[in-house]
């Protein structure tokens, strides 16, 4: 019941949006189309936090509920959309994406490839403004108390100024000017997610449900320390995990020398002498497992599994204290396997 309100919320957004659109310009409208292709196939775990809050605080307005849960997934969205366009990818889970369905239209009838592939950017930049504007939108216009509406929309500027700041923070590390710290790379890591993926929906079903200020405080530590968690596992995906399930390449962030968690304790580490002739190129199979077994051997592997677990440890005390259920909390063998699920990483 609960997924499906939030599905006809988001399918409700989807569609006002591209009647707009249609009455400006039916080409204008093909962005909405795409736009609601992008939303297809997730988990909607971002709207189960709002509601798992909602529900656990003994909440009374799950319509406003619904519909926030269906304007953070929007939200995840619009971002989603820009970080491919920020990583020059065309496909997402094997597909095209906003980017590259765009591209491939124009190549279609004529243009370019840099005529085609400056079209195709154009449109998935439009495509995010145009998500993020609808996300905000939604929310201002929830149906909650005005004093819940204001105190929402704080805690989505807040998470959109953070999350900003963590994706600059990413590609300025991926500059590779200068060695990232641990600390660098976590706090990074913790903005890019733990923001507007867990806090803000964790925190925004407790504003619709009355909460006070510490309580919200309270989930907005337990939110940080899931997208901590969530990251590092999305990391260890990223090098460790199957393409065919992740959607994403086991081989990306190591050609890309990318500074995770991972990556910056495996350059303190004696076997970075041989781990570093992986990094920074294209790998085989071969490859991919001889730098696999050498992540595993120098211990990093592990020390990021246990900060993840770390992390998650202290989430779930929080979230046991207030009495919210979260199902990948409490069933992690299978419910962090959905979090991890491809559909669901933006970056």
């Amino acid at each position: 019941m609960t997924a499906g309100t939030t599905d006809e919320a988001l399918r409700r957004l989807l569609a006002e949006g591209r009647a707009r659109a249609a009455s400006v310009d039916p080409e204008h409208a093909r962005l909405w189309d795409a736009l609601s292709d992008a939303t297809q196939g997730g988990k909607r775990f971002r709207p189960a936090l709002v509601l798992a809050a909602h529900d656990a605080l003994r909440g009374g307005a799950p319509a406003a509920a619904a519909e926030v849960g269906a304007a953070i997934e929007l939200l995840h969205t619009a971002f989603v959309i820009h970080d491919d366009v920020i990583d020059g990818d065309h496909l997402r889970r094997g597909r095209l994406n906003v980017s590259g369905t765009f591209r491939a239209s124009a190549l279609r009838s004529g243009a370019s490839p840099t005529q085609a592939h400056e079209y195709g950017v154009t449109a998935a930049i439009l495509a995010g403004d145009l998500a993020l504007t609808a996300a905000v939108r939604a929310v201002a216009t929830c149906g909650a108390p005005a004093g819940a509406v204001h105190r929402l929309l704080d805690l989505l500027d807040g998470a959109l100024h953070v999350t900003a700041g963590g994706e600059l923070a990413d590609v300025r590390l991926s500059l590779n000017l200068a060695p990232a710290s641990l600390a660098e790379s976590i706090a990074m890591e913790e903005q890019k997610t733990s923001a507007y993926s867990f806090a803000l929906p964790l925190q925004a079903g407790a504003v619709l449900a009355g909460a006070d200020e510490a309580t919200i405080a309270r989930l907005g530590e337990a939110g940080r320390c899931m997208g901590i968690a969530f990251q590092l596992l999305d990391d260890l995906i990223g090098v460790f995990g199957d393409p065919s399930r992740s959607g994403k390449s086991a081989t990306s962030d190591l050609r890309t020398g990318k500074q995770t968690p991972l990556l910056v304790h495996a350059r303190s580490t004696v076997a970075w002498e041989r781990l570093s002739t992986y990094v920074g190129r294209e790998l085989d199979d071969t490859e991919l497992a001889e730098a696999q077994d050498l992540l595993t051997a120098s211990g990093s592997r592990g020390f990021v599994e246990a900060l993840a677990e770390q992390h998650l440890t202290t989430a779930r005390a929080i979230l046991g204290d207030l009495g919210v259920v979260v199902d990948p909390l409490h069933d992690p063998a299978t419910g962090w396997s959905l979090l991890l699920d491809g559909r669901e990483v933006a970056a």
